[in-house]
């Protein structure tokens, strides 16, 4: 089956992508892939946003001792199904954490 938006990108970052956003579709994930030049981002869950290049990466939920930054995760870009599974990890663990989402304030619904 030839995905449309798959067919007509040309970076390898937006490929990549629509490859993982298609990959955890059978998590019941759904996600919104955001292309920008030569970068590509999958938008997942509150502090869950893949960004997609030679890898995928995203936020682990940890924060290193010694720098007291994030640390990250990543997946290699050639194995959608995998980063998929991991990230689907983090998902159900952020879930528990935000699990009703709160709505933005002073917008009209």
């Amino acid at each position: 089956m030839i995905i449309p938006a798959l067919a007509k990108a040309q970076h390898p970052a937006i490929r990549s992508a629509y490859r993982l956003s298609r990959a955890l579709e059978p998590h019941g994930i759904a996600a919104d892939v955001h292309e920008g030049t030569g970068i590509a981002l999958v938008s997942v869950w509150t502090n869950l946003v893949v960004w997609c290049g030679p890898c995928y990466l995203w936020w682990s939920g940890g924060v290193s001792p010694v720098t007291g930054r994030r640390t990250y995760t990543y997946c290699p870009a050639d194995d959608p199904v995998t980063a998929a599974r991991r990230v689907a990890e983090r998902y159900a663990e952020l879930r528990k954490d935000y699990s009703s989402p709160v709505p933005v304030t002073g917008c009209p619904l």
